[in-house]
């Protein structure tokens, strides 16, 4: 038996849809997951854990465009769960989605636990597992103080080539995802260049390139113009 729960009133709001399933509640995502929709999945993330005996899973085929506040708010539920006894576990991502978490190093914080080690015996495992969850929650402090330090500047990254190139928020941020894998630089390092050619400094003729390859590509066309 499923059950719908929330469809979203904004025309620019991602729809969130809440299914009960067995001891754990499923929570489907579709459209953009930016700074304005991550209340929405707070919302949606925190009533479905309430309802959950063992945790949540969520489902983010559907997410079109997903930045750094979705990161945050899927860190600090992930946290609470752990604190609950139970799980977040990101079930199926989308090309956007999966993009960030991989980037972020945050993808395997989502993973799903082995479910065939009930029948072990667990006696001597409990401090094993503690020491897990601490490491778990240092590398998630990490991460979320690293997301939080750089997103201000990957938002600006993305207005400049909005501006430079009359690109989409989704395009814009594609386009950085993809410079980034090509020039082998930190998704966060290039923002960084992109937001100093404002001040005057020129980015590298290779990350230029990159750029404008990156835009071509999104764009489905040629274009000459040169990288901000």
């Amino acid at each position: 038996m499923s059950e719908a729960m929330s469809a979203l009133q904004s025309p620019y709001a991602p729809e969130i849809g809440i299914w009960p399933d067995g001891d754990r509640v499923t929570v489907v995502v579709r459209g953009e997951l930016d700074l304005e929709g991550a209340p929405e999945l707070e919302r949606a993330l925190r009533e479905a854990l309430g309802r959950s005996v063992a945790g949540v899973d969520l489902d983010l085929s559907g997410v079109e465009f997903c930045d750094c506040s979705a990161l945050n708010i899927m860190l600090g539920l992930r946290h609470r769960a752990l604190r609950e006894g139970k799980t977040l576990v990101v079930r199926s991502a989308g090309p956007m989605a999966e993009r960030l978490l991989t980037l972020t190093g945050t993808l395997s914080l989502f993973a799903p636990v082995d479910e065939d080690t009930d029948d072990m015996d667990t006696s001597s495992s409990d401090e094993t597992e503690d020491e897990s969850m601490l490491q778990d929650l240092r590398i998630e402090v990490v991460q979320l103080r690293r997301a939080m330090q750089t997103r201000p500047t990957i938002d600006l990254a993305r207005g400049i080539l909005m501006a430079s190139f009359g690109l989409k928020a989704e395009d814009a941020w594609t386009v950085l995802v993809m410079a980034s894998q090509n020039t082998n630089t930190k998704l966060h390092h290039l923002a960084r260049d992109l937001v100093a050619t404002v001040g005057g400094e020129a980015l590298s003729e290779p990350v230029q390139k990159q750029v404008s390859a990156a835009v071509a590509k999104v764009t489905g066309e040629r274009t000459d113009a040169p990288a901000p």
